[in-house]
């Protein structure tokens, strides 16, 4: 057996081994540095660009204009213009900048960051804003990134507040996916920083399939949160130059691997980095072997053979070597994670991961309704493109504290005149959050200990549950090519009967998610109730009163004192 282990902690998978100190907002410089903005581009802004997509050049030529037309930034009363991805994040400048500065969030109210697609009005803001703030660590769309990166003045100051926020005392958790398959999950990825390739996080990494070997047709495919597919790859009429994947540099994704009949399988992929300017870089090519339906021992490949049959793996292109290879946590101990050459990789799709065409027409790529296909499900429905740190760093009251501190050393920069309104500002704004850090921690530790069990409909409390002292234990996973399984409706009833949870949560802005969580919490008798995560909503307008709605919430529906 020929394994590499990939040695370094998540922060230094993340950062390219540089320090907290070190690290810049992966725009390939300090966060608040001037530099001149990347030159806008008339391509596909998509965050992952599915076969059968439509194409945004339209959209993204409109970015483009308005954004040539726009004036200078700035507003005409003097105030400094910022603008922000969400309204959390706009909300925390607001409170730091008062009068001096014009607040707003490119995501409108009750938006999901993680799907929000930016429009020509939105570019336009970005032209007159002073000061961008995002939060990334891909928490947003990157069409939106690139439309903040394409189209802020050469002057203004573009800082992602997340990834340099350890600096500021914040605490940073591993984005821990551990959804219980009894299958093998296999996702995209990118490693690596390309820093020699010029990459910055506006970059588009191509993933193409070039060629397969096997008995039947594979189609890679994405299942859209309402259950429309997007489709990848799919051999059954060849691979051409619309058969690829584009994902952001440090990210991954899921999606669905179905293969028609049993047998061998050969995949050849191959890698480009787009940054912008001038034809894309070519990076490595490889073939990943896949045993369907047959005994994985059996299979012969290049090198040494590792079987995957469980846990979380993705087919990797690493922007630094260049190399193609599966990253993997399939029999590595603990949450290590290990490098397997793409000739030493062997992809178990065993029997028991067969499923039957649905009958709904828009599934026809995968054969004819009632079919057997061999599938390995992308587990969580809905595009879902993240990186290895979860970015949801705020629901810890203590790291939106050193969102605070980033934001006035940020504006007093920009505006220096001002910098001793925002250090008073921020300093009153710090201590209210204080408050409210202890109110949280103060109400929470009210719940049994028994009773103190999450389960959402968005992966989005990590940080709530390691500041506060709960447990995450579970949200919605449907089936990615149908309608939920009576299995994994039993597997959530269970979860929920063994656990003796009184509640579960709901998130107002993904209320579309939540059916098969309301039907069977109704079922068992649970109460549903409403948790904020990346908005604000009806109840609540701001962060403060997010945070400690959602405190008192918990301890009502957990059964606190």
């Amino acid at each position: 057996m020929n394994r590499e282990r990939d040695a370094g902690s998540a922060e230094a998978r993340r950062a390219g081994h540089e320090t907290p100190r070190q690290r810049t907002d992966h725009v390939g410089r300090p966060p608040t540095q001037r530099v001149p903005a990347p030159p806008a581009e008339d391509e596909d802004t998509a965050m992952l660009v599915p076969r059968r997509a439509v194409c945004a050049v339209a959209t993204a030529a409109l970015l483009t204009a308005t954004s040539a037309c726009a004036g200078a930034s700035g507003a005409d009363d003097g105030e400094l213009v910022v603008i922000s991805t969400t309204e959390i994040i706009a909300d925390l400048v607001a409170n730091v900048g008062g009068d001096r500065v014009s607040s707003s969030s490119l995501v409108p109210p009750g938006g999901d960051p993680h799907s929000y697609e930016p429009t020509p009005t939105d570019a336009g803001r970005v032209t007159r804003a002073d000061v961008a703030f995002t939060n990334h660590l891909l928490l947003e769309e990157q069409a939106l990134i690139r439309t903040i990166d394409n189209n802020l003045p050469e002057d203004s100051l573009n800082v992602s507040l997340a990834e340099i926020s350890e600096s500021y005392g914040a605490r940073v958790i591993p984005l821990v996916e551990n959804i219980g398959l009894d299958v093998l999950w296999l996702g995209l990825r990118v490693r690596g920083d390309g820093e020699e390739h010029g990459a910055t996080r506006s970059s588009r990494v191509e993933l193409r399939a070039t060629a397969l070997e096997g008995p039947g047709d594979l189609a890679v495919y994405l299942t859209q949160t309402l259950g429309a597919p997007e489709v990848y790859y799919d051999s059954a009429n060849g691979f051409d130059d619309t058969d690829l994947a584009v994902l952001p540099p440090a990210a991954h994704t899921h999606v669905n691997w179905a293969f028609t009949e049993p047998g061998v399988y050969r995949l050849g992929l191959e890698a480009a980095l787009d940054t912008g300017e001038g034809a894309p870089v070519e990076l490595g090519r490889d073939t990943f072997t896949f045993a369907v339906g047959v005994d994985p021992h059996t299979v012969e490949v290049e090198g040494d053979a590792v079987i995957l049959d469980d846990g979380h793996t993705d087919l990797t292109v690493d922007l630094d070597t260049g190399e193609l290879y599966a990253y993997t946590d399939s029999g590595a101990a603990g949450a290590e994670q290990l490098v397997v050459p793409a000739e030493d990789a062997v992809i178990d799709v065993p029997n028991r991961a067969r499923e039957e065409v649905p009958g709904d027409e828009r599934f026809s790529f995968l054969g004819e309704p009632g079919a057997l296909v061999f599938q390995l499900p992308q587990a969580v429905l809905g595009k879902h493109v993240h990186g290895e740190i979860d970015p949801h760093l705020w629901q810890n009251v203590e790291n939106a504290r050193a969102y605070v501190q980033h934001i006035r050393d940020t504006l007093a920069e920009a505006d220096p005149d001002g910098a001793g309104t925002y250090h008073e500002r921020a300093e009153a704004y710090l201590d209210e959050l204080g408050e409210v850090h202890d109110h949280v921690r103060r109400t929470l530790a009210e719940i049994p200990e028994d009773n103190r069990q999450l389960i959402t409909t968005h992966d989005a409390f990590g940080y709530l549950a390691d500041a506060y002292d709960l447990t995450v234990a579970g949200f919605v996973v449907p089936n990615p090519a149908q309608e939920p399984s009576v299995r994994q409706v039993n597997t959530l009833t269970d979860t929920i009967r063994n656990l003796e949870v009184p509640a579960v949560f709901m998130e107002p802005n993904l209320v579309r998610r939540t059916s098969v969580l309301t039907q069977v919490a109704e079922d068992q008798g649970v109460e549903v109730c409403t948790l904020y995560g990346d908005a604000f909503g009806e109840d609540v307008g701001s962060y403060v009163e997010m945070m400690r709605h959602n405190a008192d919430e918990l301890r009502r529906c957990l059964g606190g004192a």
